[in-house]
């Protein structure tokens, strides 16, 4: 499996500054920040680009907490992953929607994400945002898909993550 992409999720006072995504692969779904890794680019340093470019707020290195990755295998063939990061902020970064490239960016309440009744929100979050944002220790999600529908979530601790340059 090949981790080619980040995933940012940034917190302030139980809520979480979610994009509206303008195009693929979750195009119209509220989600986490993030994007695919350049060559030459560690996750970390992929996460802070991303971050940056998607809502112009600039994190520096040690705010980003390592959170695990996200995996899938669609249809059998396709595989991928991501890894998580976490940032919380304390300051008042946006108070209303704002319209980027990206999409729209806007601060929800977690509860609000985590609905099992929110059908707007990119289908595996709800599986593994309760981990990433309460448990210290990183995890490893795993999803099987089979013709868009999730067939198996599996979730295991991981023993440590090293970011080398």
């Amino acid at each position: 499996m090949e981790i080619g992409y980040t995933i940012c999720f940034i917190q302030r006072d139980g809520k979480l500054l979610v994009l509206n995504r303008n195009a693929p692969p979750v195009q119209g779904l509220w989600n986490g920040v993030g994007g695919k890794i350049e060559e030459g680019e560690t996750t970390l340093s992929s996460v802070q680009r991303e971050v940056a470019e998607e809502t112009e707020l600039y994190f520096e290195a040690h705010l980003f907490e390592y959170k695990g990755t996200i995996s899938w295998a669609i249809d059998g063939g396709r595989t991928g992953g991501m890894e998580a990061y976490v940032v919380r902020l304390d300051d008042d970064a946006y108070s209303k929607p704002v319209e980027m490239d990206e999409g729209i960016l806007v601060w929800k309440d977690i509860s609000w994400v985590l609905s099992e009744d929110n059908y707007g929100v990119s289908p595996m979050i709800p599986y593994y945002l309760h981990t990433v944002l309460n448990e210290k220790q990183p995890f490893h999600h795993h999803f099987t898909v089979h013709q868009g529908q999730i067939m198996e979530y599996v979730k295991r601790k991981v023993s440590m993550h090293v970011d080398v340059p």
